[in-house]
């Protein structure tokens, strides 16, 4: 694995390599408040064994990366009412944040797949840098806050009051994917405390997930700029995701030319283990890799 520093301007984000150099390449892009932590290092290397080259990083305002913490914390009230008003960056700065990445492991082209709000700045950079994306993946995303909004009992998940230590943290995510994870699938408690305490130890600041949100809120909708995407593109979504609902899956195939939706039944807003092998079998099959 090697660890580095991306730089946009006065921002710096940090990534990850893991895999050969020569690997087919292949940025990760993670949601709302996660870190690089959330892609599971088991995961990677399932994506690795297959002859990718992968990236993941942390966004701004998550783990090692630059945090605003000039901006505060956006009052949910105000970022609902005037989301623009209180946004310090739009999804646009993080999806050139996603291209400095590039720049900096020295990839001129990459496949790119991205993960809730991962999605969202996956889908940003395919549009606004169309020249850097061989192919993107957007995973149980939506082209637009308007579509696929959250049942109520997952936005209340999001709104638990932050953690004050490391294990509060740990118990934290595991209330929070009880909430958003698969319903079909195990909950895998302990490793959701490790990753809450993970993160915890890199870089807890709760009030970034608002700043985040407050971008989403502000960006609009992206499907006028989705219909010019030119690159292979495959949508995955679980039909039990209470957070994007499936409607935002289905939104972004039908904005994308070509796109090829996949919709897995019993999947809420996470990467349940059980789904990987397929998951990165979409993901080879997208690329011309063998399955």
């Amino acid at each position: 694995m090697v660890t580095g520093l991306a730089r946009h301007g006065d921002v710096t984000i940090a990534y990850e390599q893991l895999g050969p150099a020569g690997g087919e390449p292949l940025l990760l892009v993670m949601g709302l408040g996660m870190q690089l932590l959330s892609w599971p290092d088991e995961f990677c290397a399932m994506l690795v064994e297959r002859g990718f080259c992968v990236v993941r990083f942390d966004n701004r305002d998550a783990g090692r990366s630059t945090h605003f913490a000039r901006a505060g914390n956006p009052g949910l009230l105000r970022m609902l009412a005037r989301p623009g008003s209180v946004a310090p960056y739009r999804l646009t700065d993080m999806a050139d944040d996603a291209a400095a990445v590039l720049d900096a492991v020295g990839w001129p082209t990459a496949h790119v797949a991205g993960a809730s709000l991962g999605g969202m700045i996956s889908q940003t950079l395919a549009i606004r840098h169309p020249d850097r994306v061989r192919t993107l993946t957007s995973i149980m995303s939506t082209p637009s806050p308007r579509i696929g909004r959250p049942r109520p009992a997952a936005l209340a998940a999001l709104g638990i009051p932050p953690a004050t230590s490391r294990d509060a943290a740990g118990e934290r995510m595991v209330r929070v994917f009880r909430a958003i994870g698969s319903p079909r699938y195990p909950l895998e408690e302990q490793a959701l405390r490790e990753l809450g305490r993970r993160a915890y130890d890199r870089g807890h600041d709760p009030a970034g997930a608002r700043r985040q949100l407050a971008a989403i809120r502000a960006s609009g909708d992206r499907r006028p700029g989705l219909a010019g995407v030119r690159v292979p593109t495959l949508v995955l979504h679980g039909d039990a995701d209470p957070l994007v609902r499936v409607s935002g899956g289905r939104a972004t195939a039908a904005a994308v030319p070509g796109a090829r939706l996949v919709v897995y039944p019993g999947m809420g807003h996470d990467l349940p283990r059980p789904l990987w092998r397929e998951l990165v079998e979409e993901l080879c099959a997208l690329v011309g890799r063998p399955g």
